[in-house]
């Protein structure tokens, strides 16, 4: 999978998204540090210690760098993202729940978290080995970066 690069300073305006997931109960935040076990409770099943792993990253961070996704009726974690967890200037990793997928969730995620890297004085972002090149190009015109494969995953043991 390669890498792709997104201008931070081109994104456009995304309140009418989150505002949208607010009205159906989803809220979207940066967790303080005492809820990172409940993150990491919800990312290991779904999507392995690797990124559990990763996530824990952004809590050593101020601010968080990583944002969830609660379902405010349900009250549970339906979907994380994170930035600057693996290297400096990345997004990800990122997941949301299979069974709340199709509803914006991942993209709301994406763009809280380019949004955040560009406030604090990025001007672009890295998506690390990224799977669903078509969803990236379409939500935040990312291209892809020509020879990053295997890129700084190579090590990873």
């Amino acid at each position: 999978m390669p890498d792709m690069l997104v201008k931070l300073y081109d994104l456009k305006d995304n309140s009418e998204l989150y505002t949208e997931l607010e009205k159906q109960g989803i809220r979207l935040f940066r967790p303080m540090t005492p809820s990172q076990d409940k993150l990491r409770a919800f990312i290991t099943p779904l999507f392995g210690d690797g990124w559990s792993n990763e996530i824990s990253t952004a809590f050593t961070r101020f601010p968080v760098s990583c944002f969830i996704a609660y379902d405010t009726e349900e009250k549970k974690i339906v979907g994380f993202a994170g930035y600057d967890c693996t290297m400096r200037g990345f997004f990800g990793p990122t997941g949301v729940d299979p069974a709340y997928r199709g509803k914006g969730i991942g993209k709301a995620l994406l763009l809280k978290c380019l949004e955040a890297m560009r406030n604090e004085g990025y001007g672009y972002a890295v998506i690390g080995g990224a799977g669903p090149v078509n969803f990236y190009e379409k939500c935040c015109g990312a291209t892809v970066i020509e020879g990053s494969i295997p890129g700084v995953y190579e090590d990873l043991i």
